[in-house]
């Protein structure tokens, strides 16, 4: 139902009761004056989404000679309270008031006194003014409560993307240190049965059984690396290598061809924590694959040093070979950048100069006392 229409039958029943009660001598004029009054004040209502000061401030300057202009004019002051500026609101407020007291003025109520009437049309105007401007209110917290769930949202959103991104990122970098490392020493073992065909048979099987046994264990190694994101580690059939593996990466290394030098210097009875250990082991491995690839034939001089509470210290160098070498196996170049990041995020620097003469990859690591 239309406010309009609510405020036209009100001021018809006002004009009924104003008819009965104060126009006993001069009943058609006035009666047909405050029902014309009251459709007037119905008419104008919808004008109060337009224009709500100006309207509301008209209805009351009628409800001050029209009582049945009382329902509109309390309408457009509600409206303006729920709508309009605190201050702007307040005015309109004090006009209705006004109004509404100059016609207690020339039109009283029967058995009322005119002070009791001021009380309940300010008490009234007021009551209208705190509905308006808690509405208000109430708006306002819901469109920020809304606003807030929407950030909140966006916000979540965005955490979760950046976490893929560098579960991504940290996937690609464990499949590149554990496949680049195995897939050249295939490539190596492959390479010699290509270039070298008039091997003895003997040698010829074992170089062809360490490229299947090689296969195998990069399978191996490739589905290690996807159950790291699987849920359920029961997957995994061994933990990850660490630096107490390192004398079966050398092993691996000298058996296709490179000579290496070890030294470590590292207290006996000391132990690398794990987290520090895996991350010396995968700058070792990429090491080692970058001289396969890039230095194939030429020595690799490694050396560990460090305590617990001074860091751990890894060194590793290699001639270069006077005319640049084609790689047993394509890189994307993206090795060392993966490196460079992950030793990064143990805490540790990663410096990996090239000279004229030789390659040099060196990182510290912490290790904690």
């Amino acid at each position: 139902m239309r406010p309009s229409f609510v405020a036209g039958v009100a001021g018809v029943l006002v004009a009924a009761s104003t008819y009965g009660q104060y126009a006993s001598g001069a009943r058609g004029w006035l009666l047909a004056m405050e029902i014309v009054l009251g459709v007037a004040g119905a008419a104008a209502t919808p004008l109060l989404a337009r224009r709500p000061v100006g309207t509301a401030l008209g209805l009351a300057a009628l409800a001050a000679v029209s009582p049945t202009v009382t329902p509109t004019a309390t309408i457009g002051t509600l409206h303006v309270a729920s709508f309009g500026p605190l201050p702007v609101a307040a005015g309109v407020t004090a006009a209705g008031v006004g109004a509404h007291a100059v016609r207690g003025l020339w039109l009283p109520v029967p058995g009322l006194p005119y002070g009791w009437w001021l009380v309940l049309v300010v008490a009234c105007h007021a009551a209208l003014l705190a509905a308006g401007a808690l509405g208000q209110t109430r708006r306002a917290l819901i469109a920020s409560l809304c606003e807030r769930a929407e950030r909140a949202e966006a916000e979540q959103g965005r955490r979760v993307a950046e976490a893929r991104a560098a579960e991504r990122a940290a996937l690609a970098r464990e499949m590149h240190d554990v496949l680049a490392h195995r897939l050249s020493l295939l490539a190596t073992y492959a390479g010699a049965l290509e270039y070298r065909p008039d091997h003895p048979p003997e040698r010829l099987a074992t170089a062809a059984g360490v490229v299947r046994a090689g296969v195998h264990q990069a399978l191996d190694e490739l589905r290690q690396v996807i159950t790291l994101l699987d849920d359920d580690p029961a997957g995994t059939d061994r933990p990850p290598p660490e630096l107490a593996d390192l004398p079966e990466l050398v092993e691996e290394s000298r058996a296709s061809g490179t000579e290496i030098d070890l030294r470590d210097t590292r207290p006996a009875p000391a132990e690398v924590p794990g987290p520090t250990a895996r991350t010396a082991y995968r700058v070792l491995q990429e090491a080692l694959t970058n001289a396969r690839k890039h230095a194939p034939g030429q020595p690799v001089r490694i050396a560990l040093d460090g305590a617990p509470g001074t860091g751990l210290l890894i060194a590793v160098c290699n001639p270069l070979p006077d005319a640049p070498a084609e790689p047993v196996v394509p890189g994307a170049g993206r090795g060392l950048v993966g490196l460079t990041e992950r030793v990064r995020l143990a805490g540790g620097r990663l410096d990996h100069p090239v000279t004229a003469a030789e390659f040099r990859l060196s990182a510290s690591l912490p290790w904690p006392a």
